[in-house]
């Protein structure tokens, strides 16, 4: 389990970093939000710890930033600031929590637990990956890359249902039966056009391409 903290105080750094590896928590820190960013973006954590007010890119900023490319991994932000807009703040930047200094050393790991605790069952019960694909059919959120794609409803239940496929091929008449259900007489041109759509959002920006189309049987989502 891996943490990053975010703290300039050296002193307190040093005793969180000596608290939470002492509890199994292989925890490093940087001391400024711009050398944090370069590693995090670098290397694999399981959750960030940030401190507000630190040099060269404030905490706040550095939540935002982490949540443009990491939809997922939880955010601990801690303060000296025990204010409601500073709160309003961390949270509207998607922060996951928020710890008030001074603190009980043992209030932060029970913080952390918690949290790498409702993630660990959020990934493993709602999240779908493929590849660098993320779907979340609970929040009707989908990333690739890290990048969110703004999907239309139709496109985002089509999506899943090619994800949940796990790799086989789906007939036409199935994906109609599936996300249109019966609505309204859906023809083959209405499935072509939607796939035609999450083409373009899924795959034309990558490399790897996701959907595929077998002749005369119909399509399928994975990695080739």
């Amino acid at each position: 389990m891996r943490a990053f903290l975010l703290e300039d105080d050296s002193v307190l750094s040093s005793e969180i970093l000596f608290y939470l590896n002492a509890h199994a928590i292989d925890c490093v820190a940087a001391a400024d939000g711009k050398t944090f960013l370069e590693r995090a973006f670098r290397e694999k954590f399981d959750i960030y710890i940030l401190d507000i007010n630190v040099p060269l890119v404030n905490g706040l900023d550095v939540c935002k930033k982490i949540r443009e490319q990491d939809a997922g991994t939880p955010i601990i932000v801690i303060s000296a600031y025990d204010d409601i807009l500073e709160k309003k703040e961390a949270f509207l930047r998607n922060a996951d929590d928020y710890l008030v200094k001074p603190f009980v050393l043992e209030e932060l790991l029970l913080r952390i637990h918690s949290r790498l605790r409702i993630a660990a069952q959020k990934e493993n019960s709602t999240r779908i990956v493929i590849e660098d694909l993320e779907i979340y059919p609970e929040e009707y959120k989908v990333f690739r890359g890290g990048q969110e794609i703004q999907l239309t409803q139709k496109e985002f239940q089509l999506l899943v249902l090619l994800a949940k496929a796990n790799g086989r091929t789906l007939s036409k008449q199935y994906i109609s039966d599936e996300v249109w259900q019966n609505q309204f007489q859906t023809t083959h041109n209405t499935i072509e056009v939607y796939i035609n759509f999450l083409r373009k959002k899924i795959d034309k920006q990558f490399d790897v391409k996701l959907i595929h189309t077998r002749p005369g049987f119909g399509y399928y989502l994975k990695p080739v």
